[in-house]
Parts: structure tokens; sequence; C-alpha cells
């Protein structure tokens, strides 16, 4: 049985600062040693994750009452139009209460501590260096040009979400419609419960629904969370425990106790009532997006060193609960992708193959030169939904796309890697060897994307379904 350790390990192994993995022999034998399969491919890479000692003996470590719920204490087809590119804007760095919301005064222009920075990078050997800037302030608003702070059809845009999400009976079609350019920060979190499936259309009856199913999630919580420690779900608890805080480490957001706290709980769940698949690595990473938008309705502006624990303990409680389920929707659609051998992940990676053989033929022709598989480098982005490769606030961009459209996550992400990988055409086309190819393909240099980037990737994305989607022999030889 192989699973995401294996697969990743070529995109995030030990590089040494001048080059190649240190200290993974079969590194150096990739290129003359290639799968022919992908089960091959799994047995002949290393873990992408060292497990350190402490990690090892810690990881059962009881959390301390007080950061659990008060309730957790006990012991038990018209297609869209093509995206228009989104209108930069910044905010005035203020502090105080606004419209019952906290706001923070922006410290995102601040590098992190160095030396918490070192010593997260030490505990974390297995992480791939990346610049220290601030990848989620002004998460939904930051562009790479800058911008006014709001134009006119950036106001006309947001009115008629307002509209849309006032009748008292939302019409879906229209709202996707809208949404597939993206959608205002101000009306993100409802439309994503919307989109989503989480909540009804009917106005009447969201507070009802909201309040049954997030008392149903601690419900989960209460039945099963002290379980966590028993024999038959230790080894998935140690699992998720490992991998939190490998969560977007440099983000201090997700370093934060309670937050950390608030993932294993989610994923934890989401596991033991999905025993087809369980908890696999990556999925880790699907929390993220949901967690920052149902935060950022009470904070205006620095998400990435808001104190969450400074929050009520309803609010908490809610955007916990509403991550969980709304992760739990994405997750039903593409649950093939880690279930036992992932069969998802192997045919997009089949068909990501098909199709770019189809559209640029150089590229295609080029990785087969230099015996590049394209399983070491697009199982993770169909894994991790291309996180791993984009700045949150890109990811968030990208998903209120994916969210307008009927198979976003599960089809229409298929269009977007292949746009993704051709983007790149004259990046990969210079490199004159394997290492480089993959080491370029594993690190691509989007840390300065914005919104202006991800709607040309979306517009790019969008032609290539147009012409393919509905002729599948277009891109089969």
């Amino acid at each position: 049985f192989f699973t995401l350790n294996s697969f990743l390990c070529v995109s995030t192994m030990h590089w040494s600062q001048h080059g190649f993995p240190k200290d993974t022999p079969k590194a150096n034998n990739l290129k003359s040693k290639k799968a022919s399969s992908f089960h091959e491919f799994a047995r002949s890479t290393n873990d992408a994750w060292d497990i350190d000692d402490e990690e090892d003996e810690d990881f059962l470590a009881p959390i301390h009452p007080s950061s659990l719920p008060p309730t957790l204490h006990s012991t038990h087809q018209v297609p869209p139009l093509p995206p228009q590119q989104p209108i930069n804007t910044t905010t005035e760095p203020d502090t105080g209460p606004i419209n019952g919301r906290v706001v923070v005064k922006s410290s995102s222009e601040a590098l992190l501590n160095t030396n918490t920075v070192r010593s997260t990078l030490q505990k974390q050997k297995s992480l791939p260096v990346r610049p220290i800037i601030p990848l989620v302030a002004r998460i939904s608003d930051q562009n790479s040009s800058g911008a006014p702070i709001m134009t006119v059809r950036d106001k006309s845009r947001l009115d008629k979400f307002k509209y849309l999400l006032s009748c008292p009976n939302t019409d879906l079609e229209e709202l996707r419609k809208h949404s597939w350019s993206g959608i205002p920060r101000e009306v993100r979190p409802i439309t994503w419960r919307l989109l989503s499936g989480y909540l009804p259309v009917n106005m009447e009856r969201r507070d009802l629904v909201l309040k049954r199913k997030r008392d149903e999630y601690f419900g989960f919580i209460e039945q099963y969370y002290h379980s966590r420690t028993d024999e038959t779900y230790k080894d998935t608890y140690r699992q998720i425990h490992i991998d939190i805080p490998r969560t977007n480490p440099l983000i201090p957001l997700f370093q934060q106790p309670a937050v950390q706290e608030v993932f294993e709980r989610i994923l934890f769940i989401w596991a033991i009532r999905h025993p087809a698949s369980g908890y696999v690595q990556g999925i880790n990473d699907l929390v993220t997006p949901f967690f920052v938008v149902f935060l950022s309705e009470f904070v205006e502006e620095d998400v990435e060193n808001f104190d969450v624990a400074s929050l009520p303990l309803d609010t908490q409680r809610n955007i916990e609960a509403d991550s969980f389920w709304c992760m739990t929707k994405l997750l039903d659609g593409i649950q093939d992708n880690y279930t036992f051998a992932q069969p998802g992940i192997q045919n997009k990676v089949k068909a990501l193959e098909e199709l770019v053989s189809r559209i640029d033929e150089d590229i295609h022709n080029y990785f087969k030169r230099y015996e590049v598989e394209y399983l070491q480098f697009a199982f993770r982005w169909m894994n991790n939904l291309l996180m791993r490769e984009l700045p949150l606030r890109c990811t968030i961009r990208l998903w209120d796309t994916y969210q307008a459209e009927q198979e976003g996550f599960s089809h229409f992400h298929l269009y977007v890697c292949a746009a993704f990988l051709i983007e790149w055409r004259k990046e990969i086309l210079s490199m004159v060897d394997f290492q480089g190819l993959l080491m370029l393909l594993q690190n691509l240099p989007t840390i300065h994307w914005g919104n202006e980037e991800v709607g040309l990737l979306l517009a790019e994305a969008y032609r290539l379904k147009y012409m393919f989607a509905d002729a599948p022999n277009h891109y089969k030889r």
C-alpha cells in the first residue's frame, strides 16, 4: 500500500543548498531508473516527510481542555463568460472595531522574526525553502500591481452580489455566473457556503440549517474525538498531528495552537467518517482556504497575524464547523483522489499528459527527451489542487471560480493545470537537463502572483476547456 508520502517525495525532497537532494541516494538515479508504472514510481521513492523523534513521542499528547469548546470538556448550461481581470484594492491600516468586526493594523510589510523562522525551518527539515513574505494579508484584494480602493465596476459587482444574496431564494445559476470572475471579499463567506451546497438557497431556512449543522459537527466531536488515542485510530491521529504544523509553516496564523487544534479536530472527524479513504497527506491543505475565508468575516486585514483565540468562543466554533462542512462538500466530489491507490489522481495525471501532448507537442516531447514523468510534478498539482504551487491569496481567488463551475474541483482543474504548465513554456524549454527541469517544475516562481495572473490563467483554462472538454478525441492519440 502506498500513500501520498511516496508521491510527494520528488516535490519535497531535502534539497541541499546548491542542488539536488542530499541524503537521498535514490535521487541520483531518478533519471536512469525511470518508473514505468504508478506502483513502481511509488516503490522507487522515499517518504516525503521525515518524522522527528520529538514529534513521534509527543503526537498523542492530549489537548488541554481549556482549548476545546465548552461542549467538548466531557471525556466523550450556458458556459460562463471568460473572467474579467479584477482590480486590485488596498486598505488603510486602521485600528478599532468597525461594524462588529475586529480590525487589526496591518503588519504585513514586516518580515517574520528571523529566529522564529530559523527554528521553524530547523524543526521541519523536509520543507522546501520559501521566501519570507506575507501570503495572506488583504487576501482577496491583494494584486501584484496595486490599484485604487474600489472602482465603479467593483461597486456595481458588489451590489449585484448583495442583491442576489438578499433574494428570498438565491438564483444559484446567476450567483455562479457572477462568481466566476471572482467574488468580492465582503460577500465571499456566504457565497462560498451557498456554492458549496452547505447553505440552502432559501433565506428563511439558512439560520436554522447553520445551527443544525454546527450542532451536528460538535456532536461528532463529543462522540468520536476522545477515541483519537484508541488503537483503532491512533495511526490516523498521529499522521494528522504530524502534518498540521507543516500546513503553511511560515504563516503565523497556522502556527497558533488554537488553530492547529481546530485543524486536528476537523481532519480527525472527517477521516473516521470516511473510512474508504481515511486521512491522506494533502487533505490538511484543503482546510486552509475555508478557514481563512470564514475567519475574514471577523477580521478586516492582516489575517496572517491575527490571534484567533481573541475571538468569542462561539465565533471560533462557527468558523470550525463551517470549515468542516464545506471541506466535506469539496471532498465528496473528488474522494477517488484519496481512496486506495488514488485512482482519481492517476486518471487526472494521465489526462493531463494526453492533453498537453495535443496542445503543446514541444513541451511534451521535451519531457520525453529528458525522461521527465508527469507524475513527478503533476501528482502534487492534482493531490493538493495547486495549493503548494500558488500563494494562498491566489488559491482563494482560484476557488471562487472552481465553486462557480459545476465540476470545478474534479474537472475544470485539469484545464487549469494544463494552462499552468503552458504558462511556463519559455522557462521549461530553456532547461537543458533532467535536474533543472524537475527543480523548475517543483519550484515555479509564483510567490508574487495576484488576482491579475490568476485571472489570465483561468481565462486560458476556460479556452482549453471550451476546445477540448466536449471533444475528448481531440487530445487522445
